[in-house]
């Protein structure tokens, strides 16, 4: 769920790993502010639909793998009807979606329908991929976005149960910078190459998950 940053090279190890179908989100289009940081942001692809464009990526990789692709973005009111799918059974789910509502709402619905999720933390503001981790949303420090999230879930009693991917590293405070702009108090410096680090740590997970699962069957 979402194809920036993190979630296309989530996508693509996915793919490239052997996953033979995949469920691929996101109701953005590609903008120039993307292309320091995200797989799918060219000149060529400028105001193209990301879930297209990776749409189309993952069928050059694998011209056999099945997708499902969702241009909506995600709701409490929508992720149900979204996410249930005839014939459909989602073994896992990676959180890649950077806006904290529709977060929580996905994250919510994966643990009451008893679907693993992997949820990505902030990358921002950050530039040691050595200090990038996988625990428990309960075990999360040192970052931000993992520290309003864990306030908002516990207000829907929910304060562990599933993995995130975090930085231990302290936020550096130059790269938040203050803007004025609509619903928009600061802007975060991201470097090109820490959201592909966690999207891969991403992947890894839930390979991780797919083969314990397999191995319980």
């Amino acid at each position: 769920m979402g194809l920036g940053g993190v979630g296309a090279y989530a996508a693509e190890m996915l793919a490239r790993a052997g996953v033979g179908r995949m469920i691929i989100a996101d109701a953005d289009v590609v903008t120039p502010s993307n292309k320091n940081r995200q797989l799918l942001a060219l000149d060529s692809t400028m105001g193209l639909p990301k879930v297209q464009m990776m749409y189309n990526r993952l069928k050059d990789i694998n011209p056999d793998i099945e997708l499902i692709t969702i241009g909506e973005y995600i709701t409490l009111d929508n992720v149900a009807n979204l996410l249930t799918i005839e014939n459909v059974k989602i073994d896992c789910i990676v959180d890649a979606i950077d806006t904290l509502s529709p977060k929580i709402s996905l994250i919510q619905f994966a643990l009451t329908s008893s679907i693993r999720i992997i949820s990505s933390m902030g990358a921002g503001a950050k530039t040691d991929a050595t200090k990038i981790r996988i625990k428990d949303i309960s075990k999360s420090f040192n970052c931000p976005l993992a520290y309003m999230l864990r306030k908002r879930l516990r207000k829907v009693g929910i304060s562990k149960g599933f993995k995130v991917v975090f930085s231990e590293e302290l936020p550096i405070e130059e790269a938040i910078v203050p803007v004025e702009e609509l619903n928009k108090k600061s802007m975060v410096g991201t470097i090109s190459y820490l959201p592909p680090v966690f999207g891969c740590i991403c992947a890894q997970a839930v390979l991780e998950d797919l083969l314990s699962l397999n191995q319980k069957l």
